[in-house]
C-alpha cells in the first residue's frame, strides 16, 4: 500500500472513531507514612524501582501515628500505611476504609532501654516476655505516636508484666530524631519504634533491645495486620488502575527485598544517609523476616490486631467489628 493510500486509510479509521491509544498518563497520589522507618522498606523500594515502571507518581508525607490514616479519612492522602488495629477501630466507629496490602506480618516494633538501666536491673534477655517487660516499670518510654502499633506494644507489655499501663510508665509521643537525641541525653529511659532505631542504639553501645516485635513479641499475635496499605473504598472504585498499580508494585517490591537485599539496603542508604550501613543491613534483615510474599491480608491478621488493640486498652472487646468483610481485598496483589 502506497503512503498516500495509507494516509487515506488512516483518516478513514479516525472518521469511524478508531483513535490510536495514547501512552497511559502518569497517575498521581499521596501516601502518608507514620514515621520514616526501615519498617516501610517495601514502600521505599517501590518508590525507586516499581512506581516509575507502573506510571505512578506518589508523594510521600509523614504524619505521626494514627494521623497518617486520618489523612486518608480527611481526603488529603489517597493511601496510608497504618496498623490493622487502626483500621478496625475506625470501622467500629462507623468509618469503613479498605486495606489492599499488608507489608508486615509482625508488629515490627522494638522496645529499647538504655544500657545503663538494663545493666543495673540485671536484665535477662532469655526471660519470658512478661519478665522482660517488668523493666518498663517507672520508666519514660517514648514512641512515635499515641494509639500507634508502637504504643500498643508498650501497653501490652505493661499489662503482661502485671503493671498498670496508665500509671506504671510514662508514654511520651515524640518524633524519631528527637527520641534518639533524648535517649542519648538520658532524658528518656527507652523507646518503642520500628527499625532502624533499636539497631542504631545497640550499634552505638548505649541501648539494649528488651522486646523484639519481629520475633514473637508480644506472643500470641502472629500473624498480625501490621503495616497495611489503607485507602478509601471510593478511591479503588473510581480509580481502579491506581489501586491495581499500587498493589502490583508493592507485591514486586516485597519480593525484591527478599531476593536483592544489598540493593534494598542501598535504597535505604539514600534515605538514612547518616546511618551506618551495618545498622541498615541489620534493620533490613529484621524487616525481611516479617515481610510476606505476596503481602496478603487475612482475617487472622485483623483478628490478632483487634486482640492486641483490646489488650492495649484502645478498643473495648464489645466494640470489635463482627466481620472483616469489605475491610480488605487481595485482588490488587497481582
Amino acid at each position: 500500500m502506497s503512503l498516500s493510500r495509507l494516509a487515506v486509510f488512516g483518516l478513514g479509521l479516525l472518521a469511524l472513531g478508531f483513535v490510536p491509544q495514547a501512552r497511559a498518563e502518569t497517575e498521581h497520589a499521596t501516601m502518608a507514612l507514620p514515621a520514616p522507618v526501615v519498617l516501610f522498606m517495601s514502600v521505599f523500594v517501590a518508590e525507586d524501582y516499581f512506581w516509575p515502571k507502573e506510571g505512578l507518581d506518589i508523594k510521600i508525607i509523614y504524619l505521626p501515628g494514627v494521623a497518617s490514616m486520618n489523612a486518608v479519612i480527611a481526603g488529603s492522602a489517597e493511601f496510608s500505611l497504618s496498623s490493622g488495629g487502626s483500621l478496625t477501630r475506625a470501622a467500629a466507629h462507623g468509618q469503613r476504609l479498605l486495606a489492599i496490602a499488608n507489608l508486615n506480618q509482625r508488629s515490627g516494633q522494638f522496645i529499647t532501654i538504655r544500657k545503663d538501666l538494663a545493666e543495673a536491673a540485671h536484665f535477662n534477655p532469655a526471660a519470658s516476655f512478661a519478665e522482660r517487660a517488668k523493666i518498663l516499670k517507672g520508666r519514660i518510654i517514648a514512641t512515635g505516636g499515641l494509639g500507634s502499633a508502637a504504643d500498643a506494644m508498650i501497653r501490652v507489655a505493661l499489662t503482661r508484666a502485671g503493671l498498670d499501663s496508665e500509671k506504671d510508665a510514662t508514654v511520651a509521643p515524640m518524633q524519631p530524631p528527637d527520641i534518639m537525641a533524648a535517649f542519648v541525653r538520658h532524658s528518656i529511659d527507652g523507646f518503642s519504634l520500628g527499625p532502624p532505631f533499636a539497631q542504631q542504639a545497640v550499634h552505638d553501645g548505649n541501648g539494649v533491645i528488651v522486646l523484639d516485635g519481629t520475633a514473637d513479641d508480644p506472643p500470641g499475635f502472629a500473624p498480625v495486620a501490621s503495616s497495611i496499605v489503607v485507602t478509601q473504598p471510593s478511591i479503588c472504585a473510581q480509580r481502579k488502575s491506581l489501586c491495581e498499580k499500587m498493589g502490583h508494585s508493592l507485591t514486586e517490591a516485597s519480593q525484591f527485598i527478599h531476593d536483592h537485599l544489598p540493593e534494598a539496603v542501598a535504597v535505604l542508604k539514600k534515605r538514612f544517609a547518616t546511618m551506618d550501613e551495618a545498622v541498615l543491613k541489620s534493620a533490613a534483615e529484621a524487616v525481611v523476616k516479617m515481610t510476606g510474599t505476596p503481602p496478603l491480608l487475612t482475617d487472622a491478621g485483623f483478628a490478632n490486631g483487634d486482640r492486641m488493640n483490646a489488650e492495649a486498652g484502645f478498643l473495648k472487646p464489645e466494640d470489635q467489628v463482627k466481620s472483616y468483610d469489605g475491610l480488605y481485598t487481595n485482588e490488587y496483589l497481582r
